[in-house]
């Protein structure tokens, strides 16, 4: 792009010596200059960024160049954050912070994003990102002071569980989960979030999120009642939500066994939404996820018992990278999930970053 290449010496603003100098590796910018092609790249489309860029600074870039540019930016993140997991594997772990959290509470989930190429296996371009927040909280009194949330991060990425676990940990480790007087994971019980717990925070307390163990309730009872929103739907859920507020876990579990034993087993020709199936499949959720929904035990300590803070998260990644006309390439997506963590984290990692990375590449001898 002929405009782009002229403007980009101008961008830098350097004196006569620049032949002297040593640029930044990603950008022929500024330091400063880098960091507002990154903030806007992160926080709106590229076409978007390159408008507000354009009409600030008088230029002629386009959309393309905005997303060389933070692919550029968000790589060296990726690269940095992974030799960072790379260390700790090996013992060196992050600095924690000076005063330890009351309570810490981890939440992993999953969005959605769209890639350029179809997945094989699945022949759709949709693809899973996953997410983690780490929120330090004031906990409650267990009776009026609800538990406050008081500072979150964000963590996310396209790659395989073990790898995000990893990353979770790391995370995890520098807000101070090793030294929090108290730990928890709330979390919906997805397929791939109780083995990330199991195998990289073992022991700490679980919670199932009220919301999501809500959500089941209502769709078991529709099932039940032939999967129509009836009153006999919505009288049988509300029973089992008071059951389950009131801790008697053990009684939902066994009053949806009875309706499945009563609906029979699920049939191989029976669809994902035949009731069958979903009263089977939810007598199972229960079941299996019993010991995290002992709510009036977690509010008796003051302690959250639902996602909202990671549900928050997904929907702060998904307004950068999810939408019917964005399409990524695999390097593309996990370069902007990077900035874009860094941007959503309340901790200053952000300012603190830019104001600190090395900002020129050494010059070759």
């Amino acid at each position: 792009m002929s405009s782009t290449r002229a403007a980009e010496p101008a961008m830098a603003l350097f004196p006569p010596q620049i032949r002297d100098w040593a640029l930044p590796s990603e950008a022929l910018l500024t330091p400063r200059a880098a960091e507002r092609v990154a903030r806007e790249a992160t926080t709106q489309p590229a076409d978007r960024a390159a408008a507000a860029l354009n009409c600030d600074w008088n230029l002629h870039l386009d959309g393309r160049q905005i997303d060389r540019w933070a692919q550029r930016f968000g790589a060296r993140l990726v690269a940095e954050r992974d030799a960072e997991v790379a260390a700790s594997e090996c013992g060196q772990r992050p600095a924690a912070p000076a005063n330890p959290p009351a309570l810490l509470v981890i939440g992993p989930d999953g969005g959605r994003v769209q890639m350029k190429e179809k997945d094989p296996e699945t022949n759709s371009r949709w693809k899973e990102d996953k997410v983690l927040t780490v929120t330090s909280y004031l906990p409650g009194d267990g009776q009026e002071r609800e538990p406050e949330a008081l500072l979150t991060t964000h963590v996310a990425s396209m790659a395989r569980t073990e790898e995000f676990g990893r990353l979770a940990r790391v995370e995890a480790e520098r807000r101070g989960w090793k030294h929090a007087a108290q730990v928890l994971a709330i979390a919906d019980c997805g397929n791939w979030i109780d083995p990330l717990l199991e195998r990289e925070f073992p022991g700490i307390k679980r919670i199932a999120d009220w919301s999501h163990a809500k959500e089941h309730l209502y769709a078991c009872a529709r099932a039940v009642h032939g999967g129509n929103e009836t009153p006999e739907a919505q009288a049988l859920a509300g029973v089992w939500t008071d059951l389950l507020w009131d801790g008697r876990v053990e009684s939902v579990v066994a009053q949806i066994k009875e309706c499945s034993r009563r609906l029979g087993p699920p049939r191989k020709q029976d669809s994902r939404d035949h009731p069958r199936r979903v009263v089977a499949q939810n007598a199972g959720y229960f079941e299996k996820n019993q010991a995290h929904m002992r709510y009036p035990d977690y509010r008796a300590k003051g302690w959250p018992i639902g996602s909202g803070n990671t549900e928050a998260g997904v929907k702060q990644f998904n307004k950068r990278v999810k939408g019917s006309e964005q399409f990524w390439s695999p390097d593309g997506i996990e370069a902007m999930l990077a900035l874009r963590g860094q941007w959503l984290s309340q901790d200053d990692r952000w300012a603190a970053y830019w104001r600190n990375r090395p900002a020129y590449r050494k010059r070759a001898a």
